[in-house]
């Protein structure tokens, strides 16, 4: 299940999001916004992240002017690991190396069959784990409060 988010100015893109998870048979929950009434984007990206956060959903994708400022309130939630991207490349090494758990992408920034493409790549590349795994353990442990050996040294 696919975790969608927006607000009004990524809800254009979110639509064509929705139709692309359609295509490619994947199940989704949106969490709005629903209208192009100008909204909040913390309100929405939270619920989106806490959905993927909770284990609702095993994954999310988030949708803004930029991508930015909704990536950076989802990144407020324990556990979420946001990344927004506005090229093929960093989507798919934001899964390969960082298993980046939600994508935020920008309506105002992207055309929409970029947006598609790098959702779709997104949703199809696999963490590689190895030793990218102890790096996303690292920033587990920052989320925690921990101090990561050699930080202070």
């Amino acid at each position: 299940m696919i975790a969608l988010g927006c607000d009004h100015a990524g809800l254009p893109l979110m639509r064509r999001i929705k139709a692309l998870l359609e295509r490619m048979g994947l199940p989704y929950e949106d969490f709005g916004t629903y209208t192009e009434e100008s909204c909040d984007y913390p309100v929405y990206a939270q619920r989106a992240a806490l959905a993927v956060a909770e284990g609702r959903c095993e994954r999310g994708i988030l949708c803004c002017g930029t991508g930015i400022g909704i990536s950076i309130a989802a990144n407020k939630v324990k556990g979420i690991r946001c990344a927004a991207c506005s090229d093929a490349y960093s989507a798919k090494m934001s899964r390969v190396h960082n298993d980046a758990n939600m994508l935020a992408l920008g309506a105002r920034v992207l055309g929409d069959a970029k947006a598609e493409m790098i959702a779709e790549i997104w949703l199809t590349t696999d963490f590689k784990g190895s030793y990218h795994q102890p790096r996303v353990e690292m920033i587990a442990a920052i989320e925690r409060g921990e101090i990561l050996p050699g930080v202070r040294d």
